[in-house]
């Protein structure tokens, strides 16, 4: 068997579990102690990820434009995370794109099996990540979804409980995707390169797009489990629309992890591996974790950005020099998915196994 085509391991999904009510979370659930929210460190709580108001971008202020492009590339390159106001997507679809999937994790267990996936490509309603036999699991659900390229779009595989609800989704898939293209023109010239070429090493206009909406159910113990581990994430780009309530995403900062606390209608920035090879780790794509809890359960979509399955992702050659060798091999993002896909969440170990012998 193909150990990409079936679970290893009967599904179980978490919204179940949370709704029996019962006091303890399965041993399935149970991080190792040096992993868990209630032993790691957490800094204090008035700190937060950079928050950029990108409403001066394209106006006629010089000044500020150049002050908006430093403050993006202090982030990509200190933080690897930052939020953005006034990014251009209109506020009403992100609070509709919202509820439309709050009411799907909302509907009945079997009109939600209906869209039930496989590690094959993930897409519909899931309940793990990795296929690897035994594993530790994440106190949470998911619903994975394509948007580009064209050909991977398949409308029958999004869900369809509103009558609008698969054309918001198309729109919110569209604005991101324009929204994401603003953002790959600012790092480039971040990077010292000329606004297109970032855009261009990805494929041009033939780029990835996906989405994962999670849930996050109430947790009778979330002292001991985290509803998605700590990882990096694997593309190029994720553009994160929180929950408007409830915090729960924490970024690693040195050693410690900060809560980051959502600004209404603002938009979470994140690196992902393949721009931190792309310009050589200059940017920096960073471990993050998703808390849970016992009196609220959460909601968030996590939009992916990404390269062109097929073409080699390698740091570009205007970024090497001898004082600064290439830090990766070249590797297809179909590669290097498949890779995590074995694997689930591990922190940033996924992309530092790639780095070529020094």
């Amino acid at each position: 068997m193909n150990k990409l085509q079936e679970w290893p391991e009967p599904i179980v999904r978490v919204q179940s579990l949370s709704d029996s009510g019962g006091p303890l979370i399965p041993e399935r659930y149970v991080k190792p102690v040096l992993e868990r929210p209630s032993v790691s460190f957490s800094a204090a709580n008035d700190v937060n990820i950079p928050i950029i108001d990108l409403a001066g971008l394209y106006g006629d202020d010089h000044a500020l434009r150049a002050t908006i492009l430093d403050q993006i590339s202090i982030a990509c390159r200190e933080w690897g995370f930052f939020q953005v106001i006034n990014h251009g997507v209109s506020p009403r679809l992100m609070d509709h794109a919202r509820e439309v999937w709050r009411e799907f994790f909302l509907s009945p267990m079997e009109v939600k099996q209906a869209y039930a996936n496989t590690p094959k490509t993930y897409e519909g309603y899931g309940s793990r990540l990795g296929v690897e036999k035994g594993a530790i699991l994440d106190w949470s659900d998911y619903y994975f979804m394509h948007y580009l390229p064209s050909p991977l779009k398949d409308y029958n595989k999004w869900p369809a409980i509103t009558d609008d609800c698969r054309a918001v989704l198309d729109e919110y898939g569209k604005q991101l995707v324009e929204l994401c293209g603003r953002l790959m023109k600012v790092l480039s010239i971040n990077l010292g390169l000329g606004e297109e070429q970032l855009q261009n090493a990805f494929g041009g206009d033939n780029i990835g797009a996906c989405m994962r909406v999670n849930f996050y159910p109430k947790c009778p113990q979330p002292g001991l489990t985290l509803g998605l581990s700590s990882h990096s994430d694997p593309g190029g780009m994720t553009l994160l629309l929180p929950d408007s309530h409830v915090p729960g995403l924490q970024v690693r900062r040195d050693e410690n992890w900060i809560t980051v606390k959502p600004v209404p209608h603002a938009f979470i920035v994140n690196i992902g591996d393949q721009i931190q090879v792309l310009s050589n780790a200059s940017f920096k794509s960073v471990e993050h974790r998703v808390m849970v809890n016992s009196s609220t359960e959460r909601l968030s979509l996590a939009f992916f950005y990404n390269p062109k399955s097929d073409i080699p992702i390698e740091p570009l050659k205007e970024l090497v020099a001898p004082d600064r060798p290439p830090l990766y091999p070249a590797m297809t993002f179909d590669e290097y998915r498949l890779f995590i896909r074995m694997r689930g969440p591990c922190g940033k170990s996924q992309v530092e196994s790639l780095k070529s012998p020094r």
